[in-house]
C-alpha cells in the first residue's frame, strides 16, 4: 500500500493544481478555434495542444518541460530561446512570397511602414506602465501581427517573457479577421471602401531577382540587428525568384517550414506552464498586445486616407488594413470586406504590396529594437 499511495502522489491528478486546468482548457479553446473555426490552424493547433502538453505537471527528480534541463522537449526548445526558429521560417515565407504587386507600385510600401506604428506607441505606453525598455520593446513588437519575429525579439532582449509574447502574437494573428474588420468600418466611409483600384502592372523577371538582392543590402545596412530575418526572407525569395534553385525554394517553403512550425508551435505552447504564464504581467501584455494591433491596423487605414489627400489615383483605404504582416490573412480580410461593398472590386493583390512590406517592416523594426536596447 505504501508504494501504492507513492505512485499515487507522482500522478498528474494529485500535482495538478488549479491553474494547470485553466491553462489546459484555454489549449483546448485553441484547438477547437482551429478546428472549428479555421483560425491558423497551423499555429493555433500546435500551440493548444503544446499548452496542454506543459500543464500536465510532474515531480521535480522528472525532467520533462521545455524549462527542465536535459528533457527532450527543453532541447527542442533551444530553437526558440536562441532565436533560431524565427530566421527558418522567413526562409519559408521568402520562398513563397511574391513581390510583384509591391514592386508594381511602391507608394503602397508606405502603409506597410506607416502600420509599424502600433509597435512604437505600445513601447512607449509600456514604458509609461512600468515595463523596462527590453520588456517594452518585446510587447510592441506584437503589433506587428508576426509570430517569428516576435519570439525572435523578445528572445535577445527579454526571454523571460517568451511564453506571454509568444501566445499573445500568435493569437491575435489568428484572430485577424475578428479584429480587424470593426477598426475598418469605423475608420472607412462606405464610399471609401467603394473605391476601385488600377490594376497593378506586370513586374519583370529582372526585378524580381534584383529585388531581394537590392534590398537586403539597404535594410542591412541602414539596421543590422534585422540580418537574421531579413537576410533569411530575402535569400528564400532569391531561391525562389532565380528560377535555377526550384528544389531548394520548393523544400523551403513546404518540408522545412512545416517541420520548423510544429516545433515551435508545440514548445511555445508548452512554455505556457501555468505557475509562470498566469500572472499580473501576462495580462498586461496581452492588453497591451491588443492595443498594439490595433493602433497598427488603425495606422495603416489613416495613412491611406492622409496619402489619398496628395493622390490623382485613390487608393482603397481597407488595404492600409494589410499594413500589419499577418500575411496572407489581412490581405483576405480587405478582399472579404471590400467585396461586401462591391462584389467585383478585387482589393486582394492590391492588399498583398503593404502586406508583404509589413513583414519587412516589422522584421527592421525588430532590428532596431535590437540594436536600441541590447544590454
Amino acid at each position: 500500500m505504501e508504494f501504492f499511495f507513492e505512485f499515487i502522489r507522482t500522478t498528474g491528478f494529485y500535482l495538478l493544481t488549479p491553474g494547470n486546468v485553466i491553462m489546459i482548457i484555454i489549449g483546448a479553446v485553441f484547438i477547437s478555434l482551429a478546428i472549428i473555426k479555421h483560425f491558423e490552424p497551423l499555429l493555433l493547433l500546435p500551440i493548444g495542444f503544446g499548452m496542454i502538453v506543459g500543464n500536465i505537471p510532474s515531480i521535480a527528480s522528472m525532467p520533462l518541460s521545455v524549462y527542465d534541463a536535459g528533457s527532450v522537449m527543453n532541447y527542442i526548445y533551444f530553437g526558440v530561446t536562441q532565436g533560431i526558429f524565427p530566421p527558418l521560417i522567413f526562409l519559408g515565407i521568402g520562398a513563397m512570397t511574391d513581390f510583384s504587386t509591391m514592386l508594381s507600385n511602391p507608394k503602397l510600401v508606405l502603409l506597410g511602414a506607416a502600420a509599424q506604428v502600433g509597435i512604437f506607441l505600445t513601447l512607449i505606453g509600456a514604458l509609461y506602465i512600468g515595463f523596462t525598455p527590453q520588456e517594452a520593446g518585446s510587447i510592441g513588437i506584437i503589433g506587428g501581427a508576426d509570430g517569428p519575429t516576435a519570439i525572435f525579439l523578445t528572445a535577445k532582449l527579454a526571454p523571460h517573457l517568451l511564453g506571454a509574447i509568444a501566445i499573445a502574437a500568435y493569437s491575435y494573428m489568428a484572430l485577424v479577421p475578428v479584429i480587424q474588420p470593426p477598426i475598418m468600418y469605423l475608420l472607412t466611409s462606405k464610399k471609401e471602401r467603394l473605391i476601385r483600384m488600377a490594376p497593378p502592372r506586370v513586374v519583370s523577371k529582372r526585378e524580381k531577382i534584383i529585388f531581394p538582392i537590392l534590398a537586403f543590402l539597404i535594410s542591412g545596412l541602414i539596421v543590422p540587428g534585422c540580418l537574421s530575418l531579413v537576410g533569411m526572407l530575402f535569400f528564400g525569395n532569391l531561391l525562389k525568384e532565380s528560377f535555377v534553385t526550384e528544389r531548394l525554394a520548393q523544400t523551403a517553403r513546404t518540408a522545412l517550414i512545416d517541420i520548423v512550425t510544429i516545433l515551435l508551435g508545440l514548445t511555445v505552447g508548452a512554455s505556457t506552464q501555468a505557475q509562470t504564464f498566469l500572472t499580473k504581467q501576462s495580462i498586461l501584455i496581452f492588453v497591451l498586445g491588443a492595443t498594439s494591433f490595433a493602433i497598427a491596423t488603425a495606422g495603416g487605414i489613416l495613412f491611406a486616407k492622409f496619402m489619398n489627400l496628395f493622390l490623382k489615383e485613390k487608393i482603397n483605404p481597407l488595404v492600409g488594413a494589410a499594413g500589419v504582416s499577418a500575411v496572407p490573412d489581412s490581405a483576405r480580410v480587405v478582399q472579404i470586406i471590400g467585396q461586401k461593398e462591391d462584389p467585383h472590386n478585387h482589393l486582394l493583390m492590391h492588399a498583398m504590396a503593404p502586406n508583404v512590406a509589413g513583414v519587412i517592416g516589422s522584421a527592421i523594426a525588430a532590428g532596431f529594437l535590437w540594436s536600441l536596447f541590447v544590454k
